[in-house]
């Protein structure tokens, strides 16, 4: 079973820099051009045959992970993904990025 975020709780995450978080974006760089948050690795799953050994070996199986898309779709496919590779803290974005758009920061670009 994946977790997931709320926009909201992910607000509170970026808003700490004190915790070890990692952070990734599954959506197209496209999409990122209209709305983006700075903070997260932009990984589209289109190409992930070019990043998925990188994730393998510089990111911290045991360290929080959140996976971010436009809706929450997306991304829980990269959270399952991950949990099948040994990854024992990951967090889908409930609702993605326009979710966050609409309850956390309306100032975000919508599309």
């Amino acid at each position: 079973m994946i977790a997931s975020i709320e926009p909201d709780e992910l607000a509170l995450v970026l808003a700490d820099d004190t915790t070890p978080v990692q952070l990734i974006d599954v959506r197209e760089r496209q999409e990122v051009e209209i709305v983006a948050i700075p903070q997260f690795w932009v990984l589209p799953l289109s190409e992930s045959h070019d990043w998925v050994e990188r994730v393998m070996m510089q990111f911290d199986r045991d360290c929080k992970t959140i996976v971010m898309c436009h809706h929450g779709i997306r991304s829980l496919h990269l959270c399952q993904w991950l949990q099948a590779q040994g990854f024992t803290d990951v967090y889908n974005v409930s609702g993605g990025i326009d979710a966050y758009a609409v309850r956390v920061d309306t100032s975000l670009p919508r599309y």
